[in-house]
């Protein structure tokens, strides 16, 4: 509920600081002294439009803020929450209006948009009044007042699961249809190429593997002359070889002769001999290494020559032609499977579908029979506003399937026998309209209602009778929800738990809005005014104490 309002340099309030409490509040006070500049205000702070003429004449800027102690679990809290508001204790807007037109918005002390204070503002308050514009009862809440008013939670929330169900399974359906077309348009190429890469058989890193062994191929065709004549060198008919064995033969015979002159001759002799022995050896090795078939050099360019064009044909990496020729065997055999499976999901969409009809039918029978429970209950409360040759009703009509169902709500009254019926916010006068607000809201006050209830001057034009009738319907209201109510209705006045007064004060060339509780002797002494005018008779008195005793 709203708890406090502290507003500064708005129109004629040039300081103003109210607390509110449960129940039911009115403000009273005589025409013009500012009670729609204090609901100017507390709309502002609400998320209003704001407008540079709201600003006191002569300052920068006008500010108003509202607080509000609503639960931890209220859906105020969560819009907050979700717009990255901090919402530990009070929720506290606050609006500030610069001379220059623009506005910036506060929650809990953090800027925030003018649509996320206007969201947490409709789910604080609302606001009923003369006028359509004030009042938050649009078209599109009436069904989900039904809704609530019929305890018809669980039976929405299963709708809209099977709606979502419907519409997951119907998008099965489009997308595997359209992938199927895709498929069909493509077989030809799509076959044909499952047959080529299947002759081809590509396998991942063939590429490097066969790129390396030809590298390795070519090069050695090339060293493979060098080879050749290193070998013919070691071994050949002009090889040296033989001369250097026999001549250390003889120096080997000669070395008990003289040893210390021969020896080491022949040792030498020796380690070359052996040194050329391990040449010979390595060269031969290596011819043998370097030995290749050509036409398995020539298979392994040719391999790679389809390999690459293959590459070229199918835009993708030569690494990538056996993951691709996978994924054309899946799509051909999807191809063959998508009949089907189409069968398959269509299937499935039909029995979703046919699971949310039933569901939102069984739905539009709960809630038509909601709406007539509604009406009565409405109706009922009718006579004692003086509005009893009036009917209200509940107008449901199929309007399409959707995620609640396949209704649309709108409440709908016959001011008068005769009168063609018709919607509520365009056939009922202001006055008209805001008693059928009331009677709807004191119907609703348990199921969704807003925490705090502002009724703007909804007396306006009755008096006696349906005044006091009207002013038990918002004390009972104010058993359920805190309930704010400008009045010029002293029946109204005196079922109020708390009474302000709106008085215009002038401190020298100024004038300014003042706002002030009452206790009981002051109270009586306005509620005499209002019934008495300017001149407050002891008779007036006598009324107005008869009025708080009744109240």
């Amino acid at each position: 509920m709203l708890v406090q309002l502290s507003i500064r340099d708005i129109v004629l309030i040039d300081r103003l600081d109210l607390t509110f409490a449960e129940g039911l509040s009115v403000l009273t006070g005589e025409t013009g002294a500012g009670k729609s500049i204090l609901l100017d205000a507390t709309s502002l702070a609400l998320g209003a439009r704001g407008e540079a003429s709201l600003v006191r004449h002569g300052q920068d800027q006008g500010q108003v803020t509202a607080v509000f102690d609503v639960p931890l679990d209220h859906p105020a809290r969560r819009i907050a929450a979700e717009a990255d508001i901090d919402t530990e204790g009070d929720l506290i807007l606050r609006r500030i209006q610069l001379a220059d037109g623009r506005t910036r918005a506060f929650v809990n002390d953090q800027a925030a948009s003018v649509q996320v204070l206007r969201a947490i503002g409709a789910a604080l308050v609302e606001i009923h009044g003369q006028h359509a514009d004030r009042a938050l009862m649009e078209p599109d809440a009436h069904r989900a007042l039904v809704d609530a008013y019929g305890g018809l939670g669980a039976e929405v929330a299963s709708v809209r699961a099977a709606w979502r169900s419907w519409r997951e399974a119907t998008r099965a359906v489009d997308e595997a249809k359209e992938r199927l077309a895709k498929a069909r348009a493509d077989g030809d190429f799509l076959r044909h190429a499952v047959e080529e890469l299947a002759k081809l058989k590509p396998e991942a890193g063939e590429e490097t593997d066969l790129a390396a062994r030809r590298q390795s191929m070519m090069a050695s065709e090339k060293i493979a002359s060098d080879l050749a004549e290193a070998l013919d060198v070691l071994t050949g008919p002009a090889s040296a070889v033989p001369s250097l064995a026999a001549a250390w033969r003889r120096l080997e015979r000669r070395a008990a002769q003289a040893p210390a002159l021969v020896e080491p001759i022949v040792k030498a002799f020796g380690e070359a001999l052996d040194r050329i022995e391990d040449a010979r050896a390595a060269v031969e090795t290596a011819q043998r290494a370097s030995e290749f078939d050509p036409r398995e050099l020539e298979r392994i360019e040719e391999r790679l020559f389809s390999l690459r064009a293959a590459s070229r044909k199918y835009a993708v990496p030569v690494d990538g032609l056996a993951d691709l020729a996978a994924r054309y065997v899946a799509d051909v055999a999807a191809l063959d499977a998508g009949e089907d499976r189409l069968v398959a999901l269509e299937k499935a969409a039909m029995q979703a579908g046919s699971a949310y009809a039933k569901a939102a039918t069984a739905l539009s029978a709960k809630r038509k029979a909601a709406a007539k429970r509604l009406d009565v209950a409405v109706n009922a409360e009718l006579g004692p506003l003086k509005l009893d040759r009036a009917r209200f009703m509940t107008e449901i009509v199929e309007d399409g399937s959707g995620a609640e169902g396949t209704d649309r709500a709108e409440f709908w009254v016959q001011t008068n026998p005769g009168t063609r019926p018709g919607p509520m916010m365009k056939v009922a006068s202001g006055g008209e309209l805001s008693r059928f607000m009331l009677a709807l809201k004191v119907v609703l006050a348990d199921q969704g209602s807003a925490p705090t209830l502002v009724f703007d001057e909804i007396d306006t034009g009755v008096g006696g009778a349906v005044a006091d009738a009207i002013g038990q319907r918002l004390s009972r209201l104010g058993a359920k929800v805190q309930v704010l109510s400008v009045t010029h209705a002293p029946q109204v006045a005196a079922r109020a738990t708390r009474h302000y007064l709106i008085a215009k004060e002038t401190a020298g060339q100024k004038v300014a809005t003042r706002v002030k509780p009452l206790g009981y002797d002051l109270r009586r002494e306005e509620l005499a005014r209002m019934l008495a005018g300017e001149t407050i008779t002891d008779e007036a008195r006598a009324a107005a104490e008869k009025l708080l005793k009744v109240g």
